[in-house]
């Protein structure tokens, strides 16, 4: 049976599209119809996401930018909107870690985390904020965390960075409700990627108790999720914050 293309004609920007979560999102808006931009810090980094969504019958491009670097990410939509001519989706998933104590943490961890998870999503957010508001319609979605939510040892930076994101969220949501455009915000859980698959089996067993599904969510657990906050299906849905996270923070 045909998946029905609810996105068809639309165009979605979705940062760090290279892999993990990304490049599940970047796929899932595709097989629903949208021609899709990948971001990465270098093109060459989503050049296999670009080809999968080709593959699906969508355009793709793929785009390079530092998103914690206001002129790189001003360069960035600069060239999509030129290429793609207009924005309908925005996914600011670009995020990294760098834990440790806060007694401990240096001044450069904390910024660097805070300038890709925080400011990179405000850069691309104020960049196609102007396009978005001229056609009245528009989506942003954007991936926080649930540690945003209730915090963590070892990562005070990475929580800040994310509950930042939850309080960006809210806010655009409010400046941009009048001109048709919904802001909202996905709080995922332990999600297998790359990042959890260097745990050992003990660090695995103690996160899974904490888990009523007992289990680690999948890429495309979150993938859904975004897939409904750009679809037709949420209209009426904005300043939302969905935790796809297994039951752990209910």
């Amino acid at each position: 049976m045909a998946v029905m293309k609810q996105l068809e004609n639309q165009i979605a920007v979705v940062t760090g599209a290279g892999r993990g979560i990304g490049r599940a999102i970047a796929l899932k808006l595709a097989t629903h119809g949208a021609d899709i931009v990948a971001v990465d810090l270098k093109t060459e980094f989503v050049q296999e996401t670009v080809e999968e969504a080709r593959k699906l019958g969508r355009k793709a491009w793929a785009a390079a930018a530092n998103v914690s670097e206001a002129a790189s990410v001003e360069a960035a939509v600069e060239q999509i909107l030129k290429e793609a001519g207009r924005v309908d989706i925005l996914v600011n998933n670009a995020g990294i870690t760098k834990d440790g104590l806060v007694m401990r943490m240096s001044e450069a961890d904390w910024d660097a985390v805070l300038d890709i998870n925080l400011k990179g999503t405000f850069l691309f957010t104020k960049a196609l904020s102007r396009s978005l508001l001229k056609q009245k319609s528009g989506r942003i979605v954007n991936i926080a965390s649930v540690i945003g939510l209730i915090g963590n040892a070892g990562q005070c930076n990475y929580a800040a960075s994310k509950a930042g994101v939850i309080g960006l969220t809210k806010s655009c949501a409010k400046e941009f409700a009048s001109r048709g455009i919904t802001v909202n915000a996905i709080a995922p859980g332990f999600i297998q990627t790359a990042m959890t698959d260097k745990l050992s089996q003990e660090q695995r067993d103690a996160i899974t108790k904490l888990i009523p599904l007992a289990c680690l969510g999948q890429a495309e657990d979150v993938a859904e999720a975004v897939l409904f906050f750009a679809s037709p299906a949420a209209h009426y849905v904005t300043g939302q914050v969905l935790a796809v996270d297994g039951g752990m923070v209910m």
